[in-house]
């Protein structure tokens, strides 16, 4: 059996949110298959499986936090149950005294041994080249501990232990190619446990009542490591959900009994601790005669309704806009825009999108007026270096949109927007809208954005101060049409559709001049959009 470990899923991510998965235990499983759905604090991302064979244990469930180089779920290649199946028959035949105790050292040593398997590399790397070896086998092993160097096609990089334990098997030696997702090395955990309790560990982890049932064979006895609480590292390990509901009941990760792996705690050993009503017995032990701080009555005056973590993609923004708001220097700049003309045009041409199976809004003609400001300014189509002292004016204009999606405020980007029709323009924007509604945008479309549109006047808003998307210098937010009594020419009241925008720039390297100029050449091709057509092509 085999233990498919999260693989570094790049960008400095952790752990991730498991929110679907594709396949239960049992099934049988095909290679580059998806197989489960996670969440990081980037966007939602698709895991598939390494190799062809049968799941056999799952040991993340929906909606918990797996931890990148943690073992994911657990599968027999295709061909290694037959394999074992024939290993074992020689033992069925023998006599039951002798089956009972020369067998279980050696099912130990092949329980204990585990592969540790390459990690994805993140921007598509398939394989590196092993350069040197920290380690060798039979050498002890340290949690973090850098283990090898091995070379990809963009940079060298070093590999950690995931866990203490001593090196068993070296998988590809010093010059050879080393696979993702394939074993790259064998270790023995410091903490390996005989093959029996293993046997018997896992159906406890794989079914809600076995926990249940292990919890009170160990009520009634001696508290072994297992049921202590206490991992080898000193700590209670659970989940950050398993925390939470741990706070809601007020209870102390110490009270409850653990049944998991190394005493973790499970959902499933706090509901049945709360199901014996030992919430009152818990409180009496030695380990809660702490002080406390007074209970509260149902409607006490600011006693929390609820709790939810921020994480995913609401923690990232959260990050960014922090960042964004303290480190750059913003300022607003304010005015109207004139879009009658335009309304009429986009009516004009939706029969003719339609036909073509394109939703046309005015965000299309937005960008597509932006990028060819652009070309006049630059300087808003620019970012600053990492020690702020040199200006990158980028190649391609890639217009972010600002989504609000389930997952939370996702900002993608249509790419080259100087080289797209207004139809290519809006075929993407429906695209990436619906991702993003769906917390499904690929992480490569919410990068390299070079400036950003916010368009809060879709849902009833006429100003915003919007927050830069760093390290763009730029953004602006568009309110809502509003038909109101202008002049005209002639001094005529009229009724004309009128557009509020509000931008906020980077004031490091550009001021108010810079972006009232660049503003009325976006402004005069929006409210005259039949000369966009001279600059097309």
């Amino acid at each position: 059996m085999t233990d498919f470990k999260l693989p570094d899923i790049g960008e400095g991510i952790v752990e991730c949110e498991v929110v679907e998965w594709r396949i239960q235990e049992g099934d049988v499983i095909e290679e580059d298959q998806p197989v489960v759905e996670v969440m990081t604090d980037k966007a939602l991302v698709e895991i598939t499986a390494p190799e062809a064979g049968r799941v056999s244990r799952l040991f993340v469930p929906k909606g918990e936090i797996a931890k990148v180089h943690a073992p994911l779920f657990a599968y027999e290649a295709e061909g290694e149950s037959a394999a074992s199946s024939e290993a074992q028959a020689p033992e069925q035949k023998t006599d039951a005294p002798e089956s009972d105790a020369p067998s279980a050292p050696a099912a130990t040593a092949s329980a204990v041994a585990k592969d540790f398997i390459l990690p994805d590399l993140g921007e598509g790397i398939v394989e590196c080249e092993v350069v040197e070896w920290r380690i060798k086998e039979g050498d002890s092993l340290e949690e973090d501990q850098p283990v090898v160097d091995v070379m990809t096609d963009k940079a060298m990089m070093e590999i950690t232990a995931p866990e203490a334990g001593r090196v068993a098997k070296l998988h590809v030696a010093k010059g050879e190619i080393a696979k993702v997702h394939a074993p790259l090395f064998a270790y023995e955990p410091v903490d390996g446990e005989p093959a029996g309790e293993q046997a018997s560990s896992e159906p406890a982890a794989s079914t809600p009542e076995a926990p249940q049932a292990a919890r009170t064979d160990a009520s009634s006895g001696p508290v072994t490591r297992e049921t202590s609480g206490h991992g080898p590292h000193g700590r209670i390990p659970a989940s950050p959900a398993v925390r939470r509901l741990l706070r809601e009941h007020g209870l102390r990760l110490e009270q409850v009994p653990g049944s998991g792996k190394q005493g973790r705690v499970l959902k499933e050993d706090i509901q049945a601790f709360l199901a014996r009503g030992e919430t009152a017995s818990a409180e009496a032990s030695p380990a809660a005669e702490k002080p406390q701080a007074p209970a509260r009555s149902a409607g006490s005056e600011g006693e929390v309704r609820g709790v939810e973590p921020m994480r995913g993609i609401r923690a990232a923004m959260a990050r960014k806009m922090v960042a964004s708001a303290s480190t750059i220097p913003h300022f607003q700049y304010g005015e109207e825009l004139d879009v009658t003309e335009l309304l009429a045009l986009r009516e004009r041409l939706k029969p003719e999108a339609q036909a073509r199976d394109a939703r046309l809004t005015l965000m299309p003609f937005f960008m597509k007026a932006m990028a060819l400001a652009i070309r006049d300014f630059p300087i808003l189509n620019s970012r600053l270096n990492e020690t702020g002292d040199e200006i990158h004016y980028l190649p391609s204009c890639n217009i972010g949109m600002a989504v609000d999606g389930k997952a939370g405020l996702m900002v993608p980007n249509v790419k080259g927007v100087e080289r797209l029709s207004l139809l290519q323009i809006a075929g993407e924007i429906q695209r990436l809208t619906a991702e993003a509604r769906e917390g499904r945008v690929a992480s490569a479309d919410l990068q390299e954005g070079t400036i950003s549109i916010s368009n809060i006047g879709a849902l009833g808003g006429t100003y915003a101060a919007p927050i830069i998307n760093a390290p763009e210098v730029a953004i602006v937010a568009i309110g809502k049409t509003q038909w109101l009594p202008r002049f005209d020419a002639d001094d005529n009241v009229v009724k004309r559709a009128i557009m509020t925008i509000t931008w906020a720039g980077d004031h490091r390297l550009i001021d108010g001049g810079t972006i009232a100029r660049f503003c009325n050449a976006w402004k005069g091709y929006l409210e005259a959009p039949e000369t966009m057509l001279l600059h097309l092509g």
